[in-house]
């Protein structure tokens, strides 16, 4: 049974279903806060929060001193440039394109992985799995219509390549986190001084391009702070965790992003009110679950 707790499987689940909750939360935060500044005080205190974890400070400080050049970079792409990309695009792009081409996350990653990991390679069999959930994501979003006449076309394009590059940054971030585990860096240490790095930066750049109003809020702007950064810190700990152990792939572990929709869509119907399941949506899940189903039973057959 431990053993299990403790599987890639296991894991890799737990941490998309704490970024599954992220939906809801992130939905009231913004109703107080401009985007860009509230996601980057949720990963200043996501890094807090892991910082408190850090088995040994000592050994991080000199992690830090050796790689520093390792962590800025991790920083960069992974949270920083990630998010930029994404709150601006998410402004330009109506939301079912949005939820479509961020869903598609795990395709772009396995390019990513492809053309930069020679161990990592775009299989038929990993490709076929992933328009699979692709296409479950489309039926899912699609419910809420693609509409192009909330911004002009040049507008809307702009957005869309924002989100493109978002979803190759975070590729592009997690290969680097891959990368990284030969140079024995603890990865929650890592995890930590990345989000506090990046956060820190978003909140900055904020300051520049949204009006700041100080942090006068009420209750459910805290709590939703509270709980994204939580789930932050934890989600990140366990991917980088994940992503530094022996034999783990960056496309195979990204897969499990397919579920990341399923799980949101759940939480909004039992949180958010007048938010029901449609056809679609089901139908969407089902065509997502079957690819994951496929995916892992084609990979114990492999095995065997």
């Amino acid at each position: 049974m431990l053993s299990k707790l403790k599987s890639t499987t296991f894991l890799a689940v737990l941490a998309c279903l704490l970024w599954s909750t992220a939906f809801v939360g992130i939905k009231i935060g913004l109703e107080y806060s401009s985007p860009m500044q509230f996601a980057g005080t949720r990963f200043f205190l996501s890094g807090l929060m892991i910082l408190s974890l850090v088995a040994s400070w000592k050994r991080l400080w000199l992690d830090i001193k050796r790689h520093f050049r390792v962590f800025l970079k991790i920083a960069f792409f992974q949270t920083f440039v990630l998010y930029t990309l994404f709150y601006q695009g998410i402004n330009l792009v109506e939301g079912a394109t949005t939820a479509i081409i961020i869903g598609s996350q795990p395709l772009f990653t396995s390019l990513v992985a492809h053309i930069t990991m020679k161990n990592d390679l775009l299989t038929l069999r990993k490709f076929r799995t992933i328009v699979i959930g692709i296409l479950g994501i489309v039926l899912v979003a699609l419910e809420k219509g693609l509409n192009l006449s909330g911004n002009s076309l040049y507008g809307q394009l702009l957005g869309i390549g924002m989100l493109v590059l978002a979803n190759l940054a975070s590729g592009y971030g997690n290969v680097l986190v891959s990368k990284q585990s030969e140079l024995n860096i603890s990865p929650v240490g890592l995890s930590s001084v990345q989000l506090i790095i990046g956060g820190l930066g978003l909140f900055v750049v904020s300051l520049f391009v949204e009006p700041f109003h100080g942090f006068v809020f009420e209750w459910p702007y805290y709590a939703s702070l509270f709980w994204l950064s939580f789930l932050s810190a934890a989600a990140f700990s366990l991917w980088f965790t994940l992503l530094n152990r022996p034999g783990v792939k960056v496309s195979d572990l990204n897969i499990w992003k397919f579920i990341i929709p399923v799980f949101g869509a759940i939480f909004s119907w039992l949180i958010i009110p007048d938010e029901v399941p449609t056809v679609l949506q089901i139908s969407g899940m089902v065509f997502i679950g079957l690819s994951l189903i496929l995916y892992n039973f084609q990979n114990r057959k492999k095995k065997f």
